[in-house]
């Protein structure tokens, strides 16, 4: 909260974000619209909820494609390029600036996979970029924390990207751990092409249900 406070304002001030300033006017023409159908006050606060999202998801998926079709191709003629002449940190930071320029993560990965298989780039060069994009996809959540007035929103957004920062700072910057994710991803691969129902299991462990039970259990 103190980083927050440093950055919205101290003493509990009130700052005044330029994007809220930004999108005020058209939230209030989508009020008016929406009040003109008659809803309620639940009903026009659901209504404009939704529409909210639909905009937000229609940007992201218009951002993300257009982003994808600008640089996609550029980025596989010159990352291995960029990544054999520099080190793991180069590497990282390649893959920050990529994902704030297309603001998915997932774009960044699924360049890589395909050139990692063709051989085009090495799993040791790949694997440091993955990390950067686990960064760089943060930047999304800081750039929506700026619509917010108070400094809860920034908190969390932060927070957010101090976790994969660490996470970096300790996998990649302590040499006799950092080997040990791809080992780790070139043993579960080796497994699932044995056994398909092995990659299914450990995803849904994974990702859910262990998930899902720490919720259960810390909440």
């Amino acid at each position: 909260m103190v980083t927050a406070d440093l950055l919205v304002g101290s003493g509990g001030s009130e700052w005044k974000s330029p994007v809220k300033a930004w999108v005020k006017h058209p939230v209030g023409w989508l009020k008016d619209g929406l009040g003109g159908l008659g809803l309620a006050d639940n009903g026009l606060g659901v209504a404009m909820v939704a529409v909210g999202l639909c905009v937000v998801i229609a940007a992201l998926i218009a951002i993300t494609k257009n982003m994808k079709t600008l640089i996609a191709a550029r980025l596989e003629r010159s990352m291995n390029r960029v990544l054999a002449r520099g080190g793991g940190v180069v590497a990282i930071l390649v893959g920050v600036m990529v994902t704030i320029a297309v603001q998915s993560s997932s774009i960044t990965t699924s360049i890589l996979i395909p050139m990692s298989a063709a051989g085009v780039i090495s799993l040791r060069n790949a694997y440091p970029v993955t990390l950067g994009a686990n960064v760089g996809t943060t930047i999304t959540a800081l750039l929506a924390a700026l619509a917010s007035s108070g400094s809860d929103a920034l908190t969390i957004a932060l927070v957010h990207t101090w976790f994969n920062v660490i996470g970096i700072v300790i996998l990649f910057g302590i040499p006799f751990l950092r080997p040990l994710p791809i080992r780790a991803a070139e043993a579960l691969a080796a497994l699932a092409v044995q056994r398909r129902s092995v990659a299914f299991g450990w995803t849904l462990s994974v990702f859910i249900i262990i998930p899902l039970l720490g919720i259960a259990v810390f909440r």
